[in-house]
Parts: structure tokens; C-alpha cells; sequence
């Protein structure tokens, strides 16, 4: 089995593991976008987080992991089985879907099986990566180069919760409810504005500038690739306590409170930048909810929204011409300018 390097062993860039764990508390924050240098550890953080989680039920046999407790989201092939099968399960690791840049529109969704279409005469579908994703993470690197008929795709998938194929005398329907994770290097072009609204969350990573977080992530990661059971075993316990908190805020995120104090200073900071649409405020209060039951808090206070605006907004501002400051910096300012140091 291939060793993951540990989530709790990731030196430094705290802003993007907070991200990934509000949206592995609460999916309906959105998918996580991380840019920045190369060779930051973006990627490993993404398969980290994924094997740290628990395994999750699936019905057993289902080709698109299915909840067998969550008979609305089932696939037309769990509804058409006996209900003594359908609620056979199995447990599944959470899936990692990398998505690569060449990837067919035919690899993504999924199409017809031809082997069985040659050899038996039959119509089957062969299902794609937007299947293998279902209930896990969709990965997709150097996101910014994505050619458009896919990213037209992925808004519409993303949108709906449920993938469409209807091609060759097929016509499929499937649960793909994913969390899509997204990275890439700014400086090898923009992403379109209409998948970067998709994102919940934006992260900006960088190389550290000192010295000593410098030295940490490389000792760390010689000792990781020298013996990586080994590695895995010394860090298990802090694996198990994110673990923990990340189950427990799960059980407690619906049962936080969200006062209308927090949801006006939303608001307020939304218009403050002028943000499009209402996507900025639903995200805060999820994120900032998420944060909360994460950190064991029962209400979500200002320490919190604080916390997640960066992220949560930096990627829907408006170019000013202006104003030469980068987003994060012009979040930073306005929480500032209304809610003080």
C-alpha cells in the first residue's frame, strides 16, 4: 500500500490546511483553490487530507459509491435493486480523483464500453472520473490550464451535483457530489471567472521566507521518503486528534449558531468590497461555521468570519485600476476599516 504523507506533518501554510478542513467539514462551503509556487506542497496536502479522513460507507457492488443511508442520492442502479441489496454495504476509502490536463471529455464523464459493446452486443456505460469522484475530492493541478469545454462541464456538474451523458444511444444519469480541489501557478495564466466563482475557498500559498520553517519541510520530508512507515507511525497520533475534530465537527457544524450580528458584518464587508451576487456571504457563514465546530465553539463569533474572509472573498474583488494592493491585502483592509485591529 502506498504511504500519504501526514496532513499533521505539513510544515507551515496554515491558511490552506484551515481550508481544506472547513471543506472537509462541510462540503457545501465549496471546493478549495490553491495557488502559488511550485513545490509547496499542494498536492500533498490534498492526498493527506483525503487519508486522513475515515473510510465511508458505500453500497456494496455500486459502481459510483453510493450512501446506503441516503437513499435520495442514490444512482438509478441502487434504486432498481431489491431493497435487501441496496442497503448491503461496504467500507471505502474516501477517493482522490486526479484529473489530468489531456483528460478526454469521454475519460471525464464517461461513455460507452466498447470492449462489451464489441464482444457482447451490449450497450453498457463505462463510467468516467466524475463517477470515481462521487462523495470524495475531484483533483485537478495547473487548474488555470483547462481547456474550456471541460471547465463548462465541470460548472454544470458542479452546479447540479449530477453528471449527464447522453451520447451514442446512451442516456445516464449519476450522483457526482464531489469536492473540488484546484491548483495551479498564477503566473501560467488566469482562470475563467465563471469556475473561479465555483470555488468556495482560495488559497494563496507561498515558499517560506525563514529560515527555520525552511529547514523543517525538508527534514521533514527526507525523513518521510528515507522510511515512510515509519514517518506514518510517528505522526499517527496527531493524524488520529485532526481526525477526531474533523468527526466531531461534522456531528456538531448544523448546530452551530450563526447570529445576525455575524451575518450583518457579512454583509456589510461583502458590500464593503463590492463582491458579485450573494456567493461571498453564504460561503462566510458556512466557512466561518465550519471553523467554529472545528474549534469546539457553539456560536460562531467575529474571531471566526475574520479568520475565513481572506479566503473566502479574495477571489471574487474586482480589478481596481486603482488600487494596485493584492486581494488578500484589500480584505485585510476593509476588515480592518469596519471592524477595527
Amino acid at each position: 500500500m502506498r504511504q500519504v504523507f501526514p496532513f499533521s506533518a505539513i510544515a507551515g501554510q496554515e491558511e490552506m490546511k484551515l481550508a481544506l478542513l472547513a471543506a472537509a467539514v462541510d462540503p457545501a462551503i465549496g471546493g478549495v483553490l490553491v495557488f502559488g509556487d511550485r513545490g509547496t506542497g499542494k498536492s500533498t496536502a490534498v492526498r493527506a487530507l483525503a487519508a486522513l479522513l475515515p473510510k465511508m460507507k458505500v453500497v456494496a457492488g455500486c459502481r459510483y459509491g453510493c450512501d446506503p443511508d441516503n437513499a435520495g442520492a442514490w444512482c438509478a442502479e441502487c434504486r432498481a435493486r431489491p431493497a435487501t441489496e441496496a442497503t448491503r454495504s461496504r467500507l471505502a476509502q474516501v477517493p482522490v480523483v486526479d484529473m489530468p490536463l489531456g483528460a478526454t471529455e469521454d475519460r471525464v464523464v464517461g461513455a460507452l464500453d466498447l470492449e462489451r459493446a464489441l464482444s457482447q452486443g451490449v450497450k453498457a456505460f463505462e463510467p468516467g472520473l466524475l463517477a470515481q469522484a462521487n462523495r470524495g475530492f475531484l483533483y485537478i493541478d495547473e487548474v488555470n490550464l483547462l481547456e474550456d469545454h471541460l471547465v463548462d462541464l465541470l460548472i454544470d456538474v458542479a452546479a447540479s451535483g449530477e453528471n449527464v451523458v447522453e451520447r451514442e444511444g446512451l442516456s445516464v444519469r449519476h450522483p457526482a457530489r464531489f469536492v473540488l480541489i484546484g491548483s495551479g501557478n498564477p503566473e501560467e495564466g488566469e482562470l475563467r471567472p465563471q469556475l473561479l466563482d465555483r470555488f468556495g475557498l482560495s488559497v494563496e500559498v507561498r515558499t517560506p521566507k525563514d529560515l527555520p520553517t525552511r529547514i523543517e519541510v525538508v527534514r521533514r520530508r527526507d525523513e518521510f521518503e528515507r522510511d515512510p512507515a515509519a514517518f506514518n507511525e510517528k505522526w499517527n497520533r496527531k493524524d488520529s486528534t485532526v481526525r477526531r475534530r474533523v468527526l466531531g465537527a461534522r456531528d456538531r457544524v448544523a448546530d452551530i449558531a450563526v447570529p445576525d450580528e455575524i451575518l450583518e458584518k457579512s454583509a456589510a464587508l461583502c458590500m464593503r468590497l463590492g463582491t458579485d451576487g450573494l456567493r461571498g456571504e453564504l460561503t462566510l457563514m458556512r466557512a466561518a461555521r465550519a471553523i467554529a465546530a472545528l474549534e469546539g465553539a457553539d456560536t460562531v463569533t467575529l474571531a471566526h468570519l475574520r479568520q475565513i474572509a481572506p479566503p473566502a472573498l479574495r477571489h471574487r474583488l474586482r480589478r481596481d485600476p486603482l488600487d494596485a494592493a493584492e486581494s488578500g491585502v484589500r480584505v485585510e483592509r476593509a476588515l480592518g476599516e469596519l471592524f477595527g485591529s
